[in-house]
């Protein structure tokens, strides 16, 4: 940037937030509510998941769904509180990821879907 250039403010970050469920009606119940509330700009739903883990000592096998939702990093804490108050879960997923990189205006366009 040359000096003549006015620098651009910096921008808040934004994260993509993965979030499994039991089904397909309920990971569309959470992320319709979570946009609606401009929690998160956007929700992908991807059926179809097979997640093994260990839960209370044993071995679980099953089908899930997997939301990956995009939102700003100030809005994480509220996204996580909102997704344990509507999940069917005891221990719902909530994992944060930044974005590294990404089309400009479309990271723009999530920032401000999800101004608090």
């Amino acid at each position: 940037m040359s000096p003549s250039e006015p620098s651009r403010p910096p921008q808040v970050p934004v994260h993509v937030v993965l979030v499994t469920a039991p089904d397909a009606e309920t990971g569309a119940r959470v992320a319709r509510s979570l946009v609606e509330e401009g929690l998160v700009a956007c929700a992908n739903l991807i059926p179809a998941v097979r997640s093994i883990y260990r839960w209370q000592g044993a071995v679980q096998d099953e089908a899930e769904v997997l939301l990956v939702m995009k939102t700003r990093a100030d809005r994480l804490e509220a996204v996580a509180e909102r997704v344990r108050a509507l999940h069917p879960y005891d221990l719902p997923e909530v994992i944060a990821l930044p974005v590294a990189g990404g089309s400009a205006p479309y990271l723009d366009w999530v920032r401000g879907e999800c101004a608090p």
